[in-house]
């Protein structure tokens, strides 16, 4: 069964993780993707946390479902066959600097002459105007810290937390996605390319978008750390609390709405009605926040988690399980839903990887092949591109290929 993008022909000159990761997402939903490296480039494919690269499975988050070409863009054959590609690409994905992009020969302007309908995207970390424009970025600097969640998630006057692992990264991968496809229906209307420009920074901001609209209207906006006994919560019920047998939970009931089933999943329907809370309204919770989290402290350490679990389901109290990522591989319900699907890798044999969250029930997306090394499809894709075997012999003389 063929994908939803079965067809469309995409060329992946992304570094770090954001954009192979749309790319990815394009290739998994059926698109023919070329990944193009040059062929002494050092590219991390494994995360950059300590330990972590003996993991060789982490570049089939990056690269699977791929074909992979390496060229040396710096010299004019390997322009010649970058431009041959463009020739029958529909999309070109960058996130090179633009000074270098141009240098290569791998600008819009260059490649939008040689095919007009091309959909052209630049990640950069800051945008392509303003005194920062030619930084370079990262999600944890650009998105992560500047953007302002990392301030956002600390403690008061504690140390800012780190970001996860491409966290901000993966959250650019789907607006680029959907940027896109957007582009692509506008050329089914009109024949028209489009240039494309996303930055890390600007993602971090619209991510946390509700508080910096706050800022732009001159309220500072609240932090949502975990609220302690002597501390405030904006709502109590939407807080996290600890059981019995050590374990977390998130709450996220709205209190108005479930505060009688709330009383009784917790076997205190006395408090229902206590004056304090108001019989659940917002305001009359907030002023009384210390009191309650001193209660609901005291009540969840009395039960289990899977106990207190039975008793938020049957009387409809909203609550998240807090998992850790192997809790979570083991989840019965990401299990049913096919968060994971089997590869083979060649290093590590038969693996499984995180697949992509949206489903197409008709055309369903697949996860084929694993990550391609570095100039693995060199020889087919230039022999499609029309080159000779010749032509080939006489790059890798020249040392434009592997």
């Amino acid at each position: 069964m063929t994908g939803v993008l079965e067809g469309l022909k995409v060329i992946d000159m992304g570094v770090a993780i954001a954009m192979p990761t749309a790319a990815v997402t394009l290739a998994e939903w059926g698109a023919d993707v070329i990944r193009l490296e040059s062929p002494t480039a050092e590219i991390p494919r494994a995360p950059s946390i300590p330990g972590a690269a003996i993991y060789h499975g982490f570049g089939d988050l990056l690269h699977r479902n791929k074909r992979h070409i390496a060229i040396d863009l710096k010299k004019e054959p390997g322009q010649e066959i970058l431009h041959k590609l463009v020739q029958r690409a529909d999309v070109f994905l960058g996130s090179y600097e633009r000074s270098a992009l141009k240098q290569l020969k791998a600008d819009y302007n260059i490649l939008s002459q040689i095919n007009p309908g091309l959909i052209y995207c630049l990640l950069t970390g800051y945008g392509t105007k303003g005194p920062d424009k030619d930084e370079r970025g990262y999600d944890y600097a650009a998105a992560w810290a500047r953007g302002g969640a990392q301030y956002q998630m600390g403690e008061p006057g504690g140390i800012p937390p780190m970001n996860l692992e491409g966290f901000m990264d993966r959250v650019t991968a789907s607006h680029i996605v959907g940027g896109v496809l957007a582009a692509l229906r506008h050329k089914d209307k009109t024949g028209e390319g489009q240039e494309l420009d996303i930055s890390l920074y600007h993602v971090g901001v619209w991510t946390l978008a509700a508080d910096i609209q706050s800022a732009l209207l001159g309220a500072p906006p609240p932090k949502f750390e975990r609220a302690k006994t002597g501390g405030q919560a904006h709502n109590p019920l939407w807080n996290s609390y600890r059981a019995k047998d050590g374990r977390w939970f998130q709450l996220a009931t709205q209190a108005g709405l479930h505060w009688p089933e709330f009383c009784r999943a917790i076997e205190r329907p006395d408090l229902e009605n206590d004056s304090r809370f108001g019989g659940g309204n917002m305001d009359e919770l907030r002023q009384n926040s210390e009191a309650l989290i001193s209660i609901l402290d005291e009540i969840f350490t009395t039960k289990t988690r899977e106990e207190w679990e039975k008793l938020f389901r049957e009387n409809n109290v909203i609550y998240g399980l807090v998992q850790s990522p192997m809790e979570v591989t083991q989840d019965p319900q990401a299990l049913a839903n096919d968060f994971f699907a089997e590869l083979d890798n060649p290093t590590l044999g038969k693996i499984k990887v995180v697949t992509l969250p949206m489903k197409f029930r008709q055309n369903p997306a697949s996860v084929r092949t694993a990550a391609p090394e570095r100039g693995q499809n060199t020889e087919e894709i230039l022999l499609d591109l029309g080159f000779s075997w010749e032509d080939i012999g006489r790059f890798k003389e020249q040392e434009v290929i592997l």
